[in-house]
């Protein structure tokens, strides 16, 4: 029974997933998923004149205008740029393109604290044109010009989007996520451009063989390299001493500092410990309430360091920043998330450079292949 349903929401074809109520069938994958849904309205041409304080680099500009280009030949876009390459600036003109004929721009990413840090930066580039956010708790506006929004909420659009740009392709909980992603197949009525500096080799492969178009881009916007993780062996309290050293170290120097750890256990235990010996810290995990205050007054120098689990590890740019990973070696950082941690440091171009240190109890593959790759783009500068 259910053999020949098909979720006509999320794709779902799998028969774990699908019950049967008073002789209909439906859907247990996305069942979660109610709320209104957007109707789109009629089409109407729009200005759109955005503003940057900074100008676009040479590269960048190249990427913008065929970015561009592909959306006018009817191409999908998967852009690969290293962390700090100014991702987001490469999508402003095709978002300018396609607000200029009418059209709808979703901006969606998988988790809610980057779609606040998106949304400010697109409200304050695009200031003439409606700049919705919609994440959890956060749906009475649900139309615009551009919506940033998490990829839980395109549930809510149905063939709504002429431009659906994807950011964060690699990164949980969208990664490896059919429901989420037929989401988002189901929310387009034109094209897509998703942006990654780690896209997974299947990714790749789907642009290659659907007539895609990738775009690379090798370098940071400043011209400067990624930071190359310093990787330190140290073994039980001794690793948290050497943490304690930094942080009094990066605290007279005056610059933030970013401890990620594996877990939200992790990250109470060592703030914990850590408080004891080095004022002016906070802590944040996807439990943590205030997450949000904490986070904002981190970047207005309310606190020297914050503990964190994976929650900061993408989206926030935060000026002279250095990084620690406290036990770099856990099994829950793939090399990819170690680069994206990494390339939290130097994304200023008045402050390109910083540390960044991994204290292990031992190095492992993934440590080894993180410090490859970033030496690797490195060498394309």
């Amino acid at each position: 029974m259910g053999e020949h349903f098909k979720c006509p929401r999320c794709g779902n074809e799998d028969l774990n997933k699908i019950g049967v109520l008073n002789g209909k069938f439906y859907c247990r994958a996305c069942i979660t998923f109610n709320g209104q849904e957007v109707i789109k309205t009629k089409f109407e041409i729009k200005s759109c004149d955005y503003s940057l304080t900074y100008p676009l680099s040479e590269s960048q500009k190249k990427i913008s205008k065929q970015v561009v280009l592909n959306y006018c030949q009817g191409k999908d876009t998967l852009i690969h740029a290293v962390c700090g390459a100014g991702k987001t600036e490469l999508v402003y003109e095709v978002i300018a393109h396609v607000v200029r004929g009418g059209g709808k721009v979703g901006f969606a990413i998988p988790r809610r604290d980057v779609v606040i840090e998106l949304f400010n930066r697109i409200s304050e580039v695009f200031k003439n044109n409606v700049v919705t956010k919609v994440y959890g708790g956060e749906n009475e506006h649900l139309d615009g010009d551009i919506i940033c929004l998490t990829c839980h909420q395109l549930y809510r659009y149905s063939n709504f989007f002429d431009l659906l740009i994807i950011d964060e392709i690699d990164a949980f909980p969208y990664a490896d996520n059919s429901v989420l992603k037929n989401f988002a197949i189901r929310s387009l009525s034109g094209r897509f451009v998703m942006l990654s500096a780690t896209p997974s080799q299947e990714t790749i492969l789907f642009f290659r063989n659907h007539n895609g178009s990738i775009l690379t881009l090798n370098k940071r916007f400043h011209n400067f390299p990624l930071p190359v993780p310093k990787v330190l062996i140290r073994i039980g309290v001794i690793k948290y001493f050497t943490l304690i050293n930094y942080l009094l170290k990066f605290e007279k120097e005056n610059k933030q500092v970013f401890v990620f750890v594996p877990t939200i256990a992790m990250c109470e235990i060592v703030y914990k410990f850590v408080k004891e010996f080095v004022k002016n810290g906070e802590y944040v995990h996807s439990k943590r309430s205030k997450r949000e205050e904490i986070i904002s007054g981190f970047k207005e120098h309310k606190y020297n360091f914050l503990v964190t689990t994976s929650v900061l590890e993408r989206g926030v740019t935060v000026k002279n920043l250095q990084v620690i990973v406290f036990n770099a070696d856990h099994n829950i950082y793939t090399s990819d998330a170690l680069i994206q941690i990494s390339g939290r440091v130097g994304r200023k171009i008045d402050a390109p450079k910083g540390d960044v240190i991994f204290l292990v109890n031992k190095e492992n593959d993934e440590i080894q292949k993180c410090i490859e790759n970033i030496q690797l783009s490195n060498q394309n500068l």
